[in-house]
């Protein structure tokens, strides 16, 4: 069964530990660093895991070491990782959750040849309904990525993609759920001014949103095609769908992405 160190606990590194137990994919054989002594009480107390807060007594024995901090505390962390792997069998895998820290800053900080695996989750792995995209480093071999698209298929789906690729990644998945809050926040308040109350309205949005999108994740018909089967020719929705249209939503979007593509890259750069 595979050893995980998790060095974090916070809210994705719980997510992560949450998902993992309830999944029976590493049973108890779990460590997370923690060195706020608050949040690691917490975190030993509500999932009966060991709570360390030494990165190198973490690492001891763990086949993957998975780093769920800030950006800014990457460094920090990849030198005392550095440190700790130094003199093993070269098989432990380092999983980064950081946004915008890319795998070559990963692999010039920890012993040479070390499988580096760069991961974009977003907050739904918090409900186990993640969207996590992963990019090899050049070490990563396909059974490194067999083996993180298992753990991570515990919160989640799971897609690899081009490195490259991962500005994109973050603009769609990565910053993709504040989008939907915001549509949902708008939606809600027009219901209230609608005259319902904000709790039916809530109600009714958020059931419509998640309807939607199973309906959506079920069917073989794409979301134009959905889009046109709920869409009576001179009713309701089509009335909706041409103000929407004339507001420009669909360039709203597209500039959006665009921007968020944009900080992604700006960040990555700032960050090596």
């Amino acid at each position: 069964m595979t050893r995980i160190a998790v060095i974090g606990g916070g809210r994705i590194g719980e997510a992560l530990v949450a998902g993992l137990l309830e999944s029976g994919r590493v049973a108890k054989d779990l460590v997370v660093v923690e060195t706020h002594q608050d949040r690691a009480e917490l975190i030993a107390e509500r999932f009966g895991v060991r709570v360390t807060g030494s990165i190198e007594d973490a690492s001891v024995g763990a086949d993957v070491l998975v780093i769920a901090v800030k950006p800014n505390d990457v460094d920090g962390v990849l030198t005392a990782l550095g440190k700790a792997m130094l003199g093993g069998d070269g098989d432990q895998i380092v999983v980064s959750l950081a946004a915008g820290v890319p795998t070559a800053r990963l692999e010039a900080k920890l012993p040479a040849g070390s499988p580096v695996v760069r991961v974009m989750p977003n907050t739904p792995m918090l409900v186990g309904q993640g969207m996590s995209a992963l990019a090899p480093g050049r070490h990563a071999k396909a059974e490194d990525l067999a083996l993180v698209t298992g753990l991570l298929g515990a919160v989640g789906k799971v897609v690899t993609v081009a490195e490259a690729q991962m500005d994109a990644v973050t603009a769609v998945s990565g910053s993709g759920p504040a989008y939907f809050f915001l549509v949902v926040e708008a939606m809600v308040d027009a219901g209230v001014s609608l005259g319902l109350t904000r709790d039916v309205a809530t109600t009714l949005v958020v059931q419509t949103m998640l309807g939607a999108a199973a309906l959506l994740e079920g069917s073989e018909q794409s979301a134009v095609d959905l889009r046109a089967a709920v869409t009576s020719p001179a009713g309701t929705t089509a009335a909706a769908l041409r103000e929407l249209e004339r507001s420009g939503v669909r360039s709203a979007f597209l500039e959006a992405l665009h921007a968020a593509a944009r900080r992604s890259a700006e960040q990555g750069s700032s960050a090596e």
